[in-house]
Parts: structure tokens; C-alpha cells; sequence
């Protein structure tokens, strides 16, 4: 496997990003798709609507959201093996756009394709 990082969209692209994918449902504000410098937006291997609006970006409900984000996951094998696979061939770096670097989506996808297995890198 590659390195795997994550990172929010609203950071300049850089080299090291490798494969640059997008998992939000929804594309981010205020964001060209030029400035994002996207390689896939895969839209299918984010929270449902109906999850995200759940957790608001609510951090006392993360815990929650990131066992019901995981469940979700484990049922879309599509799509996790879509981004597995790209994990495996090249450096990706999973882009979102929440405010919350610690409490988001991309945090759990990452978590969830390392499983055991490599670290990934959580930008700052």
C-alpha cells in the first residue's frame, strides 16, 4: 500500500499528494474544480445524506457517527474497493471539506482502509 494521507481541500495541492480523491457527498464552497486538482470525486464512498445530516458535524457525536460511518462502509464494497485499490497502486490523499480536522469523514475512511495494516498521515 501506498502512503495515505488526508487533507482538506482548502490546502493548496502539493506533489506529495499523490492521487488526490475527494469523499464528500457534496462538492466544497468556494473551490474551483481547477484549485482542487482532483484525480476522482467519489461521491459514492461518502457518509449518506441522511448520516451527515444526522451528525451535523456535531463533535460530541462523532464516536456515533464514526461506528455508523464504519457500518455504511462495510456494506458499500464497491466503492471501498474502488479506493482500496487506488490506495494500493499510489500515495493518495483523501480530501474533504469539513472544518474539523480530527472529526470528520475522511478520518474514519482512512482508519477503516488502514485497518491494522500502514499508518496514514493526518495533515495539520
Amino acid at each position: 500500500m501506498g502512503t495515505l494521507r488526508i487533507k482538506r481541500i482548502y490546502e493548496p495541492p502539493l506533489p506529495s499528494d499523490g492521487f488526490r480523491v475527494l469523499v464528500d457527498r457534496l462538492w466544497p464552497r468556494g473551490v474551483s474544480k481547477a484549485e482542487a486538482a482532483l484525480d476522482l470525486w467519489l461521491k459514492e464512498i461518502a457518509p449518506s445524506a441522511e448520516l451527515r445530516e444526522w451528525f451535523g458535524h456535531d463533535p460530541a457525536r462523532f464516536d456515533e457517527f464514526a461506528t455508523r460511518y464504519r457500518s455504511e462502509l462495510k456494506t458499500n464494497v464497491e466503492a471501498v474497493d474502488q479506493l482500496r485499490d487506488i490506495a494500493k497502486a499510489h500515495d493518495t490523499t483523501l480530501l474533504y471539506g469539513a472544518h474539523d480536522r480530527r472529526a470528520n469523514q475522511a478520518v474514519v475512511l482512512a482508519e477503516f482502509l488502514a485497518g491494522q495494516g500502514p499508518h496514514f498521515e493526518q495533515d495539520a
